[in-house]
């Protein structure tokens, strides 16, 4: 009797080691960028810096592969330079949240079929079954256990990717570059490459690549979360937008809902940064010219106007709460906001850039999907 339980649980491991480790390996298409608007939004004439905004149309099946990732992303670099766009002082920003979603990388490509995330990650723990449970074993106070598992369990793999691909698009540019952000266990710098520890809390964080591949100060934590990541993010204490001193430029970073937040503009004032770049990423399944239903989180905007939910755009809010509004008060001289677009299982998104140059909004040409805006100044 226990010979054929043994014989039975270890023919139920076998069967279970070949269905997990089957899938991963299966051809994937090459990455299509869906590149409808590279724009210049205003004349160089005796300009002589540009700020490149990236949004690029995300496909769950970009994030299975680093050769297909990076691929992807290189796609918007290329159309850039065909145009003539990157240049000696450009600055190129992609957006909040590209990197997340790179704990699918080297997963199953059947994930791409399922509809609804919540369905993905379960498919993902039961298919890693024993390194989910050492990720578990590391979570924290966490309400969302599955995805903070998860995240654990990938983030080494997560993090190499992340790095070496814009590590290399900003080598390869000759730029700065603002690589969007990333969920991670406890990030650090050292020596201008990224660790994680992967006991410690999650955090929402974005990093600034230098012409030379490293990594520029600190990582930017995001402060102020909407409703769904307070599940399973750690946030800072206090706002923490950093300021790079840039060879051509103060410019400050502010990431996601937190560009709404008084306290996040404290060192953009103290430190005098010329430029504020913001990084985000639409919570929900909504577009820019959906209605907004009020501010999605747990802290609000102190000058946040109840009057406006229902009645505003999704645009018309951030630019009456965020950065065109912001820049009034301080002596910021450009502010651009860079949304995160894709179709990633029920998450689809849809974002737009907001361009602020000298306390006026541009007029920028919508992207149905992916989408380049340079900005002169």
């Amino acid at each position: 009797m226990i010979r054929n339980f043994i014989t039975l649980i270890t023919l139920a491991v076998f069967v279970w080691l070949v269905w997990s480790f089957s899938g991963r390996n299966t051809p994937l298409k090459n990455p299509d960028g869906y590149i409808s608007v590279v724009e210049e939004i205003n004349l160089a004439d005796s300009l002589s810096r540009n700020i490149l905004g990236i949004q690029p149309y995300m496909e769950v099946s970009d994030y299975f592969s680093q050769t297909v990732f990076k691929e992807k992303l290189k796609q918007y670099i290329e159309a850039s330079s065909t145009k003539g766009l990157i240049r000696k002082n450009t600055l190129i920003v992609y957006p909040e949240s590209i990197g997340t979603w790179l704990f699918l990388i080297n997963e199953k490509h059947n994930l791409a079929e399922k509809k609804q995330l919540n369905k993905v990650l379960r498919a993902i723990a039961f298919s890693n079954a024993f390194d989910f449970l050492l990720g578990y074993i590391k979570t924290g106070d966490e309400s969302n256990k599955e995805f903070s598992s998860i995240i654990r369990m990938k983030a080494k793999s997560m993090v190499k990717v992340y790095f070496e691909t814009f590590s290399e698009l900003a080598l390869e540019s000759k730029s700065y570059l603002l690589a969007g952000s990333i969920v991670l266990p406890g990030p650090t710098v050292v020596n201008g490459e990224i660790f994680v520890n992967l006991s410690a809390p999650l955090y929402n964080a974005s990093f600034m690549f230098g012409p030379d591949g490293k990594v520029v100060g600190n990582p930017i934590l995001k402060t102020f979360p909407h409703s769904i990541e307070t599940t399973y993010l750690s946030f800072p204490d206090s706002a923490n937008s950093q300021v790079f001193n840039l060879p051509y430029t103060k410019t400050a970073v502010i990431l996601g809902y937190d560009s709404w937040f008084d306290q996040a503009y404290e060192s953009v004032k103290s430190e005098g940064a010329e430029i504020i770049l913001n990084p985000t990423f639409l919570s929900g399944n909504h577009s820019m010219l959906s209605k907004w239903q009020d501010f999605d989180g747990d802290h609000e905007p102190e000058n946040l106007d109840p009057g406006d939910a229902g009645k505003l755009t999704i645009k018309d809010a951030w630019e009456k709460y965020s950065l065109p509004t912001r820049l009034k008060t301080i002596k910021s001289k450009v502010g651009l906001s860079v949304f995160f677009s894709g179709n990633l299982w029920d998450m689809s998104k849809g974002g737009h850039p907001i361009v602020v140059y000298n306390n006026q909004i541009f007029p920028t040409i919508p992207a149905g999907k992916g989408g380049i805006w340079s900005l002169n100044y």
